[in-house]
């Protein structure tokens, strides 16, 4: 509870919160969409350049491999158990029960951010290489996702269709910064991170206040889409974060992270994508309706994870890391 109240009280988690009534009371208080975008690639290429400099200084890029192959591993498992909830709690088609699965399989960055954040106001060390780990588990659960929903629309894809989707998997913006600010990380190493520090160090925790304090408005604007959902779609938007949790927490166990590690491994696994998967979805799934992924991943599990889930993962994590 102590863990909780501290993060509930944090600038960045009331920042999120303070958007959150704006949009609910329709203030006029926006963020323009340029201003947001900027804000998100800033926090992606910090978190992925920080990761860089820590590895090169540890030097542990074989250690490295395990746990990117345990992640893609996670990645592609966690729809299964999604699929199944959907399945046997909701009313959902097969083709959105597949799209919502590869959601939940996949990870949000922010709340990467939002964990971090989170250890570092605690004092919590954690390894810096699981930058990488962000942008490994972006990408396989998609592949599960369409598999599971089996409506054949994918195999009808044209060979255009196909490319476009391959192209939007594998060229994913947020992936490709994620991955070539930590290779530039990697690349200056110390030399490179005096010279950015005041950058990507200093307005961190300013930058990740604003990008919620917009997230939360976003989060507001979706509310009218959950009167489409019933009451086994909510449950799952908040059972499926512990599912994930558990499983992350788990896999972390077994290769030996930090308290740290194990923190942003279960929150990893505990959240949800709404950047990647549904760009894929969009061409993959046509028939899939894209406000209840959405709705679910950024109105519900969002928001759970970012007030409640991150300290119940570090209480969880305190008790069997130590």
């Amino acid at each position: 509870m102590d863990a909780a109240l501290a993060n509930l009280l944090s600038p960045p988690v009331l920042c999120f919160l303070l958007g959150l009534l704006a949009g609910i009371v329709r203030s006029d208080l926006e963020i323009p969409e340029a201003v947001a975008r900027a804000l998100a690639l800033y926090l992606i290429f910090s978190i992925g350049f920080k990761g860089g400099v820590e590895l090169a200084a540890n030097g542990e890029l074989l250690a490295l491999v395990p746990l990117l192959l345990a992640a893609a591993g996670l990645s592609l498992f966690l729809p299964l158990p999604a699929f199944a909830l959907l399945r046997l709690f909701t009313s959902v088609s097969r083709v959105d029960a597949g799209a919502i699965a590869a959601h939940y399989g996949s990870v949000s960055i922010v709340t990467y951010v939002a964990a971090t954040s989170f250890l570092q106001t605690r004092g919590i060390p954690y390894e810096g290489f699981m930058a990488a780990v962000v942008a490994v588990m972006e990408t396989p659960a998609i592949l599960t996702g369409l598999f599971l929903a089996r409506t054949g629309e994918t195999a009808g894809l044209d060979a255009r269709r196909r490319g476009e989707l391959v192209h939007e998997i594998l060229a994913n913006g947020s992936v490709v910064l994620l991955l070539g600010s930590f290779a530039i990380g990697f690349l200056t190493g110390a030399d490179g991170m005096r010279r950015l520090e005041p950058v990507v160090a200093s307005g961190f925790q300013g930058v990740l206040c604003f990008f919620l304090l917009d997230m939360g408005l976003l989060v507001a604007r979706r509310f009218a889409g959950f009167a489409a959902m019933g009451p086994g779609l909510l449950l799952f938007g908040v059972s499926m974060p512990l599912v994930g949790a558990t499983t992350g927490m788990l896999v972390a166990l077994v290769l030996d992270l930090s308290l740290g590690g194990t923190v942003l491994l279960a929150t990893l696994a505990a959240s949800a994508s709404y950047i990647a998967v549904p760009a894929a979805m969009r061409l993959a799934l046509p028939r899939a309706n894209p406000s209840l992924s959405l709705s679910l991943a950024l109105g519900i599990t969002f928001p759970f994870n970012l007030v409640l889930g991150i300290p119940l993962y570090a209480a969880v994590a305190e008790r069997l890391v130590g």
